[in-house]
């Protein structure tokens, strides 16, 4: 299926189609996605929709609702905690489910086990809970961790654990290797040391190295990797790369179900943990007299209560819809629309010469995903605030987001917020801050950013519409 002529030949920054394919004729290769979005996201078009939030959530296909709808239509599913004969169609889906997830990353069943959870938040939760933190143990973490990581070191603190910082560079907010050496060095007669990073930063799309999970693991480190951002649209490769607690929601992957995510982890990784309680489901004995329990092993005794049983199955059809399309197909295409973006953006003037955008990140495709964030400056040098931007995309029936995307380290060094800022703005006499008061405290200085970001049936007429929109910005 080929692009629609009024998204080749519209007159504006980024519309010359013909000049896109010159520069990036592998997104051709990629058409049997126009297909699948004609086919299965039709809603889209209809709706005249431009999506760019796959950072936030993945796009859900109309075939994988429907298929799933059949299945529970066709089935009678029980709580899989007996085995009567519901109870049994719901065991075997979720272990079929729990092979697919092995299979789709290439993780040995002998190595890895994966463990069902709500979302990839829940899935570092129970690995910074149950990791055994001692006074004195290190907690590292890259500047540009997800809050969901970020929140581990409210574990070991309690624990007298130190969490450390590894910080990121601007203006491409990336980590230098030899600063991350240098923190992984430090600690080396350490016992508990655990290095936490994103395979790519929800904020400013930069792919860190897989190479710091064995360079870690070489200094005595354990390894978790937040994967959430990295998987919708590139291939991990888990016979390849050995993290030992890895952290993905499916709902990023392909929209449907919300609500469950997994912790893959190795399977020594995963006896190292000590879970702080339990719960129904995930032990094999419990006693209210004999004051005693024992937890259950593997997956079953971090699934904290029941299961999503009935979602699950839909899981296993989402991997499958993206096996048939093929992972690198799908880098391919949002690789390509995301460099015709960058390009566009950075080069957009007001008509003194300034710049109508600032990106945060990278300005190439090297090492960095379809996730762009940035802001929009008027023709004096003045940020236009994110909110408003926002405003005017849902104008236009443009989805992005805005804010600091739940990632503060590095929404703070992109947007120059200074370590003594931020001490003086959250030296707040209450137990609440809100955001207004916030936003208030920080006076002069912006406290968010817009980000846009593609996904699986992204295309050039969506790239194209947002670069009309960000175009209106530019002062003659």
């Amino acid at each position: 299926m080929k692009e629609r002529s009024s998204a080749r030949d519209a007159g504006h920054p980024g519309g010359d189609y013909g000049k896109f394919l010159e520069r990036h004729p592998e997104y051709e290769s990629t058409s049997v996605i126009d297909d699948i979005r004609a086919r299965d996201f039709s809603r889209l078009d209809a709706g005249k929709h431009v999506y760019l939030d796959y950072t936030g959530g993945g796009l859900y296909g109309e075939s994988l609702v429907r298929d799933h709808a059949e299945f529970l239509l066709a089935n009678v599913l029980g709580n899989p905690h007996s085995t009567n004969p519901t109870s049994a169609v719901s065991t075997e889906r979720i272990e079929r489910c729990r092979h697919r997830v092995l299979e789709f990353f290439n993780a040995s069943p002998e190595e890895y086990v994966p463990i069902f959870t709500a979302n990839a938040t829940h899935a570092c939760k129970l690995v910074g809970e149950g990791y055994p933190f001692c006074p004195g143990d290190v907690l590292l973490l890259s500047f540009d961790n997800h809050n969901s990581v970020n929140g581990l070191r409210e574990y070991d603190r309690v624990r007298g654990a130190v969490t450390k910082y590894v910080p990121v560079m601007p203006p491409d907010l990336r980590m230098l290797d030899c600063m991350l050496e240098k923190y992984l060095d430090e600690s080396a007669r350490i016992c508990n040391r655990l290095f936490a990073y994103p395979a790519q930063s929800n904020f400013s799309g930069v792919q860190h190295p897989l190479e710091w999970i064995e360079k870690a693991h070489e200094k005595g480190w354990d390894v978790l990797l937040d994967a959430a951002a990295f998987v919708p649209t590139n291939r991990l490769d888990l016979g390849r790369w050995h993290p030992d607690y890895t952290a993905v929601s499916f709902y990023k992957m392909f929209g449907y179900p919300t609500g469950v995510g997994a912790l893959i982890a190795r399977r020594e990784a995963l006896e190292k943990l000590r879970r702080p309680w339990f719960a129904g489901g995930t032990i094999t004995v419990a006693s209210v007299q004999a004051d005693r329990y024992f937890l259950a092993k593997g997956a079953q005794g971090f699934e904290d209560g029941t299961l999503n049983y009935a979602c699950l199955p839909a899981v296993e059809r989402g991997l499958d819809f993206l096996g048939s399309i093929g992972m690198d197909v799908i880098h391919a295409r949002v690789e390509s629309l995301a460099g015709w973006l960058i390009e566009h953006m950075a080069a957009l003037e007001h008509g003194n010469g300034r710049p109508v955008v600032r990106i945060y990140g990278p300005t190439d495709t090297t090492m960095r995903g379809a996730t762009i964030a940035f802001n929009v400056y008027d023709a004096d040098g003045a940020t236009i605030d994110h909110l408003t931007v926002e405003k005017r995309a849902n104008t236009m029936n443009i989805s992005l987001r805005t804010g600091c995307f739940c990632n503060p380290g590095a929404g703070e060094l992109a947007l120059g917020l200074s370590k003594g800022d931020m001490i003086q703005c959250l030296d707040h006499p209450g137990s609440r801050m809100s955001l207004d008061e916030f936003r208030q405290c920080i006076d002069g200085k912006s406290t968010g950013a817009v980000r846009i970001s593609l996904g699986l049936v992204s295309n050039f007429e969506d790239v194209s519409r947002f670069l009309r929109f960000i175009s209106l910005f530019r002062e003659a």
